[in-house]
């Protein structure tokens, strides 16, 4: 492999303009699909295996076009502090709104709670708040202006008698940005970093430039695909998050082995095939780790997780072909740009010096192993404590900031009716084998209003088959509460008894009911996706650094910092520590699939930290280096790079946090403190201190395993060789003299300097 992107980066430089047009054509074609390609389908939350699924597939048969997809809208009126909402000039006011909301554009029906067929709980029973219901024809996406803007208007009117109205529902939900300008302040920070790191614009800009480009492909390849393969703006959110962070990192080391090259004395088109045939190998298995933890989201069975993450995996692809080409192509257009100023004035180059940064922290590390080891698992520990307290969930309106209306209403709503109103749970009843249907149903019902926690049911909606019927039933308790997941537990372990009595089969659904199987379901998942990524993150350290040491030793870190980041999540999100800093304005549950994205990510970036760390301290080690000398050789030529791309990563991911919406913002947080804990606690503490310990026996691997795992070479062994063909890295030696390079060129000067 070495050997073949060695041969490539060589012709990406002397091709660059092949190279760098054929990179445009992309971006232009696949632009192109997507500007021509169909408008996507409106997101579904299909979670197949689940007992919610099941009833809301049972009720789109049995009901035939009553479960329509159009957009609603649940609009609260709430009356000024002591007074009524039925007195009559507020009545008034209402009528008002809602004959002019049910004349708009698209409308299909709209139901005044002061109507005679609107149901009893449409008024508050303290008669301070109620609430109308207007449902459109279209979905929430397909809404004119001119339907918005009616019911808007209607609203207003509404609020200028004095009335607190608010509305939720989709009609008018607002869509808040992924990042925004705080995104863009990520970037900003990321290109800051990168100068400072590489002391010179065109090196700082380049890694830029070139993840840009390949997140507007990888973006605008999603678009174009959206429609035929159901993908939604969630999804390109994940992928221009790792595309974007990924992108950065796989040029940063690209450029920075380049720099290295050229400091050895290597000519520029030689120092850019060097660069893809060492780092360029750790690129492309640093990606693979990436690119297999995401889909690996496709075992836990939620397809919106398993089209987010094969979207993701396909930007880091994309990011991995253009570090290893057009990255290539552009240094060849100014080979000396991306040097620092000093080289380019006094034409010495110097890289890695010897008594840098990361060497002296690594002399450290070597002088006080054991308590550095000790500080760094102790303090990832007590970081995560808190994931004990882990409830899953997903946030509703209750997570959205108390600026929107949505939010209003929802606390209007629960404040008028009682917490649990917002979460109605839905029981669906297949009374197809009973003589007597209606009595069966009333049965079912009495017996789920007896139950402790429920307020209220609902009347019985039969079909037009008259064997299914559908009523709802109202928790005493806020949807994301612990006892309103115990309740539909105890609603569906009760449930044998109450369908042998009756003979009738059903099922309890509903938004909150499907949160809840959701949030079951991924905790099921969690571990056996936690078991698969680690035993392959040892299988793939095995085979990269021919150890059995170093590869645990990796595992375990990547343990502790995906736990402590878990942990910091469940302290902000769940617990509110600091939760005001992030704008959280509400704690609660937290998101589902949360858990798997953290494991999943973190495990691929944990093994690009490890990889380009590590690599350089085994590639020193087969060189005759000691093991306490091959960290610090380690250390002196990769901590700087590995520290400036994580806090590219974390200034990226910090990014996100900047976004309206909680899931957005919950998941950039944990991606960003992952990054903090996994590569300068782990990484750069953890890792030399547990290798100072171990000497010469983290480099032992049994001789009948290491002739069974298949050899890679990640450190470019095939090229420090003059070989054409990887040989074993125990055969490497100081004193090997290399005579040939893979081109046939005289390479003894180049090669016997590591």
């Amino acid at each position: 492999m070495a050997t073949f992107l060695y041969r490539l980066g060589r012709l990406a430089f002397r091709r660059r303009w092949c190279v760098t047009l054929l990179w445009v054509a992309v971006l232009a074609a696949v632009g192109f699909g997507a500007v021509k390609a169909p408008a996507a389908p409106d997101a579904t939350n299909s979670m197949p295996g689940i007992e919610s699924q099941k009833a809301f597939d049972l009720m789109e048969q049995r009901f035939p076009g009553t479960e329509a997809d159009g957009a609603t809208a649940r609009i609260v009126f709430v009356a000024p502090d002591g007074q009524k909402i039925t007195a009559a000039d507020h009545r008034e006011a209402v009528d008002t709104l809602v004959e002019r909301a049910a004349d708009g554009p698209q409308v299909a029906s709209a139901v005044n709670p002061f109507q005679a067929e609107a149901r009893a709980e449409a008024v508050s029973k303290d008669a301070t708040t109620a609430y109308a219901t207007v449902t459109y024809k279209a979905a929430a996406d397909d809404l004119t202006d001119a339907a918005k803007h009616r019911l808007e208007s209607a609203i207003e009117q509404a609020r200028d008698t004095g009335l607190t109205v608010e509305v939720g529902g989709t009609a008018l939900e607002t869509q808040p940005s992924a990042g925004g300008s705080a995104e863009a302040i990520g970037v900003a920070i990321a290109a800051f970093v990168l100068l400072i790191t590489f002391g010179s614009l065109a090196a700082a800009g380049l890694p830029l430039l070139t993840a840009i480009l390949g997140v507007g492909v990888s973006m605008a390849s999603i678009m174009a695909l959206a429609s035929a393969f159901g993908l939604s703006s969630t999804t390109g959110t994940l992928a221009t998050m790792l595309g974007l962070a990924c992108g950065i990192d796989y040029a940063v080391f690209i450029v920075s082995r380049y720099r290295e090259e050229r400091a050895k004395g290597h000519a520029p088109q030689e120092a850019a095939g060097l660069a893809a045939g060492t780092a360029g190998s750790a690129v492309v298995f640093a990606g693979l780790t990436v690119v297999i933890a995401l889909a690996g989201l496709s075992v836990v069975g939620i397809p919106m997780l398993t089209k987010m993450g094969l979207a993701a995996a396909g930007a880091v692809v994309v990011g991995v072909l253009i570090a290893l080409t057009l990255v290539p192509a552009v240094l060849g257009f100014w080979p000396n740009a991306v040097l620092s100023r000093r080289a380019r004035r006094s034409g010495r180059i110097k890289e890695g010096g010897e008594n840098n940064g990361g060497s002296r922290w690594a002399r450290f590390v070597l002088r006080r192993p054991v308590p550095v080891l000790i500080a760094s698992v102790v303090g990832l520990g007590a970081l995560a404590i808190p994931v004990m307290d882990l409830q899953l969930g997903m946030p509703g309106a209750e997570a959205k900031p108390t600026s929107t209306t949505e939010r209003r209403a929802y606390d209007d709503l629960a404040q008028g009716f009682g917490p649990g109103f917002n979460g109605p749970l839905t029981v669906v009843v297949d009374a197809r084998n009973v003589e007597n249907p209606k009595t069966a149903v009333r049965t079912i019902e009495e017996r789920i209003g007896a139950t402790d926690g429920i307020v209220s049911v609902s009347p019985a909606r039969f079909n037009s088959a008259g064997d299914t019927a559908v009523f709802s039933a109202i928790p005493s308790t806020a949807p994301t509460s612990e006892r309103t997941v115990d309740l539909v537990k105890s609603i569906r372990a009760d449930r044998p008894a109450t369908e042998a009595s009756t003979g009738v089969e059903f099922e309890v659904t509903g938004t909150t009911a499907l949160n809840i199987d959701v949030a079951q379901k991924t905790q099921d998942a969690l571990i056996p996706y936690l078991i698969l990524v680690v035993g392959l993150a040892i299988l793939l350290l095995m085979i990269v650094f021919r150890s059995v040491l170093v590869p645990v030793k990796a595992a375990v870190g990547f343990l502790l910092s995906v736990l402590a980041a878990l942990g910091s999540v469940v302290a902000v999100f769940q617990g509110g520590w600091g939760a005001g800093l992030l704008g959280v304005e509400t704690t609660g549950p937290i998101m589902s699939m949360m858990p798997i994205f953290l494991v999943g990510i973190v495990f691929g970036l944990a093994m690009d930290y490890e990889v380009f760390l590590v690599a350089r301290m085994r590639e020193a080690y087969v060189h005759g280096d000691s093991p306490s000398q091959a960290i610090r050789t380690g250390f002196r030529y990769s901590a700087r790079v590995v520290v400036a791309a994580a806090l590219i990563m974390m200034a990226v991911f910090s990014g996100f946090i900047g976004a309206g919406e909680s899931m957005i913002k919950m998941i950039g947080f944990g991606l960003a403190i992952a990054v903090l804990f996994d590569a300068f606690v782990v990484r750069m503490a953890l890792v030399p201190a547990v290798l100072a310990l171990l000497g010469k026996t983290a480099w032992w691997m049994p001789r009948w395993l290491d002739r069974i795992l298949p050899r890679v070479d990640v450190e470019g062994e095939a090229l420090s060789h003059g070989a054409a063909t990887p040989q074993a890295p125990q055969d490497a030696t100081h004193t090997q003299a290399p005579t040939e390079g893979p081109t046939g060129e005289d390479t003894r000067p180049e090669f016997t300097s590591v």
